[in-house]
């Protein structure tokens, strides 16, 4: 099976690239779904948050508050590295597991969309890895309108993950998402041609 690597910042246009790949058969494995999933399937991460956090993230449900928590660690490198080593181990294992089933169902091509590939060493096992790339001014400004949240906030995730320019070092192929969807559309075209010459020599 045939293993890429799907990776951005926030607002970049990761999501959009990765439906355009669904569309075209392609099966995606959403790192960003699977982080959500595992503190469900979990208990033990949930309690591990609230001893190292506090509980002021969870409802009176227990349902973690993803935006407010997300508003405390992305300010806070330390906190953000102590979440990351908590649920991280968790998220690896669920995308391990989930690529072995996409294999078993005998499909040629598997995608795994997630934001932070690169900074937990996921890329070093894929075939190729993807870089989508956009404007700052235009990153900030769909974060803002997509989420409804401030500069600030904005800011604070953007700076927590490796700059763009340095994920360039690590990939194959980048997409830019900043000029229209009809060229985002063309460079994914591209890269699609380029998998299949690829996938021929393997």
């Amino acid at each position: 099976m045939f293993k890429i690597g799907l990776t951005g910042g926030i607002g970049t246009g990761k999501s959009t690239v990765a439906r355009m790949f669904m569309e075209k058969g392609m099966f995606i494995i959403d790192a960003d779904k699977i982080s959500r999933e595992v503190i469900e399937m979990y208990p033990e991460i949930k309690d591990k948050i609230k001893d190292d956090f506090g509980i002021q993230f969870f409802d009176e449900e227990d349902k973690f508050m993803r935006r407010r928590f997300g508003d405390f660690i992305f300010k806070n490198e330390n906190a953000r590295k102590q979440y990351e080593d908590i649920i991280i181990p968790y998220i690896k294992k669920s995308i391990f597991r989930q690529m072995k089933v996409c294999e078993g169902m005998g499909e040629k091509v598997c995608i795994l969309d997630a934001p932070t590939l690169i900074e937990n060493g996921l890329h070093r096992e894929m075939d190729i890895n993807i870089l989508i790339v956009v404007d700052r001014e235009i990153q900030i400004k769909r974060v803002m309108e997509r989420d409804n949240m401030d500069m600030k906030n904005v800011i604070n995730r953007i700076n927590s993950q490796m700059s763009l320019e340095e994920k360039r070092k690590y990939v194959d192929f980048v997409v830019d998402t900043g000029i229209s969807f009809q060229h985002t559309g063309e460079q994914v075209d591209k890269i699609m041609d380029s998998i299949k010459i690829l996938g021929d020599c393997k």
